[in-house]
């Protein structure tokens, strides 16, 4: 059998690979295969506790056997007015997007995030609450300067993630639409990184519906961020959600 294998983020910098095809046993399982590069890759074992599993875009088990053409990623720690029809001019400049039929959108860029702009594009006359969070890349880690910072994901993963995350916030919470937009590429100090924008009647659940939007975003979500300093780069590491399954083992 043959299985492609997916590396992002500080995996990329430490296997030197970021995709290969690779032929494996019949029996042969995700964490057998991890197990497999670990043994080729020195520096992959003290990344394993930290490293989740995913097969055919879906975060899975160690032990789920693997079949042939599977599509398999190993991905470390995540970083840490009009209609929204209206504003189909302004999805041209998407990498990809899912829009709800509820008119709640989802979406990766590699443009500037015209957040405010969204916001009046997502609000509806039964609208009492627009809020509007966005993620902004600052000049400095712990005082040490930062010149910029590069975004990369696991695309259609990161897509299907930003949708799970806002479709399940809006069936929970008493809010009217909702948009998940993160940039990707190189950004700049100042600009917008990623953005989460509510509406909803009443002010509490917009407000709520955001935080949890955000910090559902940074641990759910495969999408790494390098930070560039002026003596070099390290990939910033976040931490997963215990709930997500596909966790590697130490062996």
């Amino acid at each position: 059998m043959v299985v492609k294998v997916l590396f992002f983020g500080v995996l990329k910098d430490l296997t030197g690979l970021s995709e290969e095809m690779v032929e494996i046993a019949p029996a042969t399982t995700l964490g057998g295969l991890l197990d497999r590069y670990a043994e080729r890759f020195e520096t992959l074992k003290a990344a394993r506790p930290s490293i989740l599993l995913a097969r055919n875009r879906e975060f899975s088990n160690p032990d789920t056997p693997l079949t042939d053409q599977d599509e398999i990623a190993f991905l470390p720690p995540v970083s840490g007015g009009s209609t929204p029809s209206d504003m189909m001019g302004e999805k041209a400049g998407f990498v990809s997007f899912v829009e709800d039929e509820s008119g709640s959108l989802f979406a990766l860029t590699r443009q500037p995030i015209e957040s405010q702009a969204w916001g009046r594009a997502l609000q509806r006359g039964e609208d009492g609450a627009v809020i509007v969070f966005e993620g902004i890349v600052r000049n400095n880690t712990k005082g040490r300067p930062t010149r910029y910072l590069e975004y990369e994901c696991y695309e259609p993963m990161a897509l299907d993630g930003l949708a799970r995350i806002g479709r399940e916030i809006a069936a929970e919470r008493a809010i009217g639409r909702i948009a998940l937009i993160h940039r990707l590429g190189r950004l700049e100090i100042g600009e917008t990184s990623v953005a989460v924008i509510v509406t909803a009647a009443h002010r509490k659940p917009a407000f709520e519906a955001a935080l949890e939007g955000i910090d559902r975003l940074k641990r759910e979500v495969p999408i790494w961020k390098k930070e560039f300093f002026e003596d070099g780069a390290v990939w910033v590491e976040g931490e997963w959600d215990d709930k997500l399954p596909g966790r590697a083992k130490t062996s």
